[in-house]
């Protein structure tokens, strides 16, 4: 049998308020040496984490020198991670609707595609092969684009998860496990699954995890009270170190082997996202890391690997 693989992905972008609006001001990336903090968790399980890095990250020379010696190392790979607000060309009206960059126009996405894809080669000296969507706004267009410009892994999928609601895409029904799109490119999809005492129902009502109605009639909250089903996400973001254990246990229990841990990377520093406010945060997303990881690797004999191993 094959045992379970897991992979770390890093959403490697600016500083900003999540409270407020979109802003092309907001471009700081003082916290990138504050990976480190990981770092010493993953050389002790020797796991080299996928940083998938912003327009503002590749083209600040401190953040991508820190970056890019971990890649020279061996302890790091680096993809692409277009935030389309504050990756030129400065063509739209920088709305909700247009973070999602899929709603952009096939022209303006793709040249946003391409200057991401043109800084991070300038930035670390290798064109990335490894693409994430901001906000998970992956379309036909971007595929496309990804395709012509060499592109060979996609990570933007959010299994069993539509953001249509909001204006963006929908991933409803698509694999939780690594496929193949439609022009050969590989989708590594982020690990959402269903767990409780019957998971397998999670699938076929999806939907009402997504919808305002339900949410209105709080029915995703009662099928999580009764134990019956929840939706999670394999992430130290807002979801507590037990639960993503289960998560694990159940999708594995259930035939699936590869997944992919995700987070943001300000939330490596106090007071840039809303899941690590202050040192005692932080302490806990550290401690919620490595027990999720330790778990995997004693309870579910897995093993780690990167993204690009999927090639292999």
């Amino acid at each position: 049998m094959t045992r379970p693989q897991l992979a770390i992905v890093v959403d490697t972008e600016e500083e900003f308020d999540w409270t407020k609006p979109f802003s092309r001001a907001s471009t700081g990336t003082r916290h990138i040496p504050a990976q480190a903090r990981a770092h010493e968790i993953y050389e002790r399980f020797g796991i080299a984490p996928t940083y998938v890095c912003d327009y503002p990250v590749a083209t600040d020379p401190a953040a991508a020198a820190f970056l890019g010696l971990l890649q020279a190392e061996g302890r790091a790979e680096i993809g692409a991670h277009l935030h389309p607000w504050v990756t030129p060309p400065h063509e739209e009206e920088v709305t909700t609707f247009n973070s999602w960059h899929c709603n952009l126009p096939p022209a303006l996405e793709r040249a946003k595609i391409v200057a991401l894809t043109d800084a991070i080669e300038r930035g670390f000296g290798r064109r990335p092969t490894i693409f994430k969507a901001g906000r998970y706004g992956f379309g036909a267009n971007t595929r496309d684009v990804l395709i012509e410009l060499g592109y060979r892994i996609d990570c933007s999928y959010v299994p069993h998860v539509s953001f249509a609601h909001q204006g963006g895409p929908s991933f409803a029904g698509t694999s939780d496990q690594p496929f193949r799109l439609d022009g050969g490119l590989l989708e590594v999809p982020l690990t959402s699954g269903f767990i409780g005492r019957a998971p397998a129902l999670g699938p076929a009502i999806a939907g009402l995890f997504d919808s305002p109605a339900a949410e209105r009639l709080r029915i995703p909250g009662i099928l999580s009270k009764l134990g019956l089903v929840a939706r999670s996400r394999l992430t130290p973001e807002g979801v507590p170190a037990e639960e993503q254990c289960r998560l694990l246990k159940t999708m594995v229990g259930a035939g699936r082997s590869f997944f992919t841990l995700t987070y943001h990377s300000p939330s490596l520093e106090p007071g840039h996202t809303p899941y690590v406010r202050d040192a005692s945060d932080l302490r806990a997303f550290l401690a919620s890391i490595e027990t999720v990881l330790r778990y995997f690797q004693d309870e579910l004999d897995g093993e780690f690997t990167t993204l690009s191993a999927c090639l292999d």
